[in-house]
């Protein structure tokens, strides 16, 4: 089965190009309810599976042992906008470990947010490890590394005892074999998982509704990580970022959580209509990030009655503007759930 167009980008009245994809939506229990596209289209997670990369260093203890709160426990679930509320956090997580920007092995890049860019260009300041939108999952990596005495100075390595405790959560999670799972290296250096599309919808049906067979701390740590990304939208995004927004514009209602190459992965939380909740999974095929998957995002989450049809609407339909200002087209979601 091929993937299918999701989105069209519309100028004047005619359709000048197109984002096609895959869709997989999933109840609670893992059954599914919807597709479209080719479920079993194998690709990366990228950043959507942070909240399973926080998972064991939530489960081993060192979490608590370090004293680490709920905002933190967001932002090792984060993919930041490197904003000053993001820095400082990221800074507080090292600090508590004891460890210090330099131990991070992220690398640096200029914030997300283009404000606090811009800030940084205009007075020389450099961009250090901590504006890196991944540093709150290394930090959270180090201290788990330091918990169970694994080294810290390698905590990325895929043969790390630290990688390798994420891996199998992961394959847990997706109810995906390890072996199966393939191995990259993401932006930030840390490994990242490939797998089926339903897979991943399968683990964020896992971490809303973790089946009585998993392990009690796991279940404790997916209803601690449910509730930050649920409370702490501005820290899983930013100003302007597609998690912060949706979850903002339906509060205790969803979590959501991007990943590069047009990955977006999402649950909406239980509730009378859907008592075991829903996970929904999105592969937009030529990797967009900025056009395609906002657009088809917000017209799935309207489509299921999570979003009220007014919420976000300057983002989907997306308006396209020529160099006066003036609306020449748009880009608009074309994925009908039945």
């Amino acid at each position: 089965m091929k993937s299918v167009i999701l989105a069209e980008v519309i100028r004047g009245e005619t359709v000048e190009s197109v984002h096609r994809g895959h869709v997989v939506i999933l109840d609670g229990d893992g059954k599914p309810i919807f597709t479209a596209g080719d479920p079993d289209t194998f690709t990366f997670i990228r950043s959507s599976g942070k909240p399973f990369q926080a998972m064991p260093f939530i489960t081993s203890g060192a979490a608590d042992h370090f004293g680490f709160n709920e905002e933190e426990i967001a932002l090792a679930c984060a993919s930041h906008s490197g904003e000053p509320v993001h820095v400082r956090i990221a800074s507080q997580m090292l600090e508590k470990a004891g460890f210090t920007e330099s131990d991070l092995r992220c690398g640096a890049h200029l914030p997300f947010n283009e404000a606090e860019a811009e800030r940084m260009l205009r007075s020389g300041e450099q961009p250090t490890q901590l504006h890196n939108n991944c540093s709150g999952k290394h930090a959270a990596m180090l201290a788990f590394a330091k918990h169970i005495g694994a080294d810290t100075t390698c905590y990325d390595s895929p043969r790390n005892p630290i990688q390798q405790t994420i891996l199998q959560t992961m394959a847990e999670f997706a109810e995906y074999p390890a072996d199966k799972i393939q191995i990259g290296i993401d932006g930030c250096s840390a490994p990242n998982f490939a797998m089926p599309l339903w897979a991943m919808a399968r683990s964020f049906a896992n971490l809303i509704n973790p089946p009585t067979s998993f392990d009690p701390k796991a279940r404790d740590a997916c209803r601690r990580i449910v509730s930050a990304l649920a409370n702490h939208p501005e820290l899983i995004g930013g100003t302007g970022r597609l998690d912060t927004m949706l979850m903002q514009a339906a509060p205790g209602k969803l979590i959501s959580k991007v990943g590069a190459e047009g990955v977006w992965l999402s649950a909406v939380l239980p509730n009378d209509r859907y008592p075991s909740g829903l996970a929904i999974a999105l592969k937009v095929e030529d990797g967009d990030d900025r056009r395609g998957r906002p657009v088809v995002a917000i017209d799935i989450l309207r489509q299921l009655g999570i979003l009220a049809g007014s919420s976000l609407a300057d983002i989907s339909p997306m308006l396209i503007t020529n160099r006066r200002g003036d609306v020449v087209g748009s880009v608009r979601s074309v994925c009908h759930l039945k």
